[in-house]
Parts: C-alpha cells; structure tokens; sequence
C-alpha cells in the first residue's frame, strides 16, 4: 500500500499536534507536582506519552467519523 505525499504530511501534523499536546501536559505535571526532579521527569514523561496517545486516538477517531480519513 503506497501513501501519498497528503497522507503523509496529514500524519506528520497529527503526530505533531499530538506530541505537543502530550508534551505541555508533561511539562505542566512536571512542574505542578513538587517530586524530587527524576520522579517527575519519569512520570511525566509517561503521562506526556499516554495524553499524545490519547489525542492522537481520539483525533483520528474523529477524522474517520466525519469522513475525511479511510
């Protein structure tokens, strides 16, 4: 199966869109809680990773629901 360039760039701007919202939510835990600094790099780096999931899933979901990705 051969994507096209639009496919591509489409996925490139999720991921980015999702990493982002992943990352502030990981930094913004990082600083909101008061953990010794390598506690909260860790937990906030799994938070960050499972938000950027969760936004990742839930954009796709919407996009396939209304009919703009396969």
């Amino acid at each position: 199966m051969k994507h096209t360039p639009g496919e591509i760039l489409w996925s490139v701007l999720g991921i980015l869109v999702s990493g982002a919202a992943g990352g502030v939510a990981g930094w913004a835990l990082f600083h909101g809680l008061d953990l010794p600094r390598v506690l909260g790099a860790l937990l906030a780096a799994i938070a960050g990773m499972v938000i950027a999931t969760a936004v990742w899933l839930g954009i796709t979901l919407i996009l396939r629901r209304i009919g703009l990705v396969p």
